[in-house]
């Protein structure tokens, strides 16, 4: 199934409370890239998965007393990505992101792996000569390679570094290869902890435009088993939900944000899937 002058997608959108397209200041769009897993595959099967769990929440958000029935958004579904081909994919991610953000309409994306940052600020890239990043994840990112591979999951943030005119500021990180460590620890990162460091570090972000890539294994594996690469000693949901009570302020300098790298074949009772969709939900509404 795909829609008319867009990128090509499948599995119709379904995620709670989903509205028209032609009114849409907003798209959910799935990006079900799964190629360099290297612990846990099945980051593919994310998006089906959040949708999914989207059914279980109300509409209704107690934080920031807003309700998705009120919003203009629409769930395009899922983007159509050749299986093996990651460069094909980024790409595919790229315009499609593209698409969307020269039509007006915010891309909230589902990944799939981490590496599908790199496509969709690439995307951006063609539409915003410069961009921050707003980069959560427990794990660092930063090798070049990652057993041999250039383009992975690994290497996620390395790469963004690499794009000219982005600029990265790491939040939550709790695991990092030895090599990693001198570029983490002369650049934008906090360790550790999200929600106090994102509050101190966004007034010196006014006027910037922002994408946030938000990878789920940021969240303690008690409470967010499902994901490729768990690492324990991690958040809280609630610190990981309190931080959109900081971005609503910057909604208008959000450009785009990601989830990614939920593992639905690990996620029993559909806890990560869930976290997921609250996340989801309080993202549209807080940004949108």
């Amino acid at each position: 199934m795909g829609f008319d002058a867009g990128p090509p997608t499948t599995r119709p959108g379904v995620f709670l409370a989903t509205g028209r397209r032609e009114k849409a200041a907003g798209v959910i769009l799935g990006a079900p890239l799964d190629d360099t897993s290297s612990f846990r595959p099945g980051s593919r099967f994310a998006p089906q998965a959040v949708r999914a769990a989207s059914h279980a929440l109300e509409e209704y958000s107690v934080y920031c007393q807003r309700d998705l029935r009120d919003l203009p958004f629409f769930d395009a579904g899922d983007l159509v990505l050749p299986p093996g081909d990651t460069f094909a994919s980024l790409a595919t991610i790229a315009d499609s992101v593209a698409f969307f953000l020269k039509r007006g309409q915010k891309p909230f994306l589902i990944g799939g792996e981490h590496t599908l940052s790199f496509g969709a600020v690439k995307g951006c890239l063609q539409v915003y000569p410069e961009i921050t990043v707003i980069y959560i994840d427990a794990h660092a990112d930063r090798r070049p390679a990652y057993q041999g591979v250039a383009y992975s999951h690994a290497s996620a943030a390395y790469l963004l570094q690499q794009l000219a005119g982005v600029t990265l500021y790491q939040f939550g990180v709790r695991s990092a290869d030895r090599e990693e460590m001198p570029a983490l620890q002369a650049g934008n990162v906090s360790f550790f902890s999200l929600a106090a460091p994102l509050e101190r570090t966004l007034p010196s972000l006014k006027g910037r435009d922002l994408y946030i890539t938000l990878d789920i294994d940021v969240v303690d594996p008690a409470f967010a088993p499902g994901v490729t690469a768990p690492e324990p000693g991690g958040i809280t949901p609630g610190e990981l939900i309190e931080i959109f009570t900081f971005l609503e302020g910057f909604k208008d300098r959000v450009i785009a944000f990601d989830l990614v790298e939920i593992c639905p074949p690990y996620d029993q009772a559909q806890i990560t899937a869930l976290l997921g969709a609250k996340i989801m939900r309080e993202a549209l509404l807080t940004l949108l």
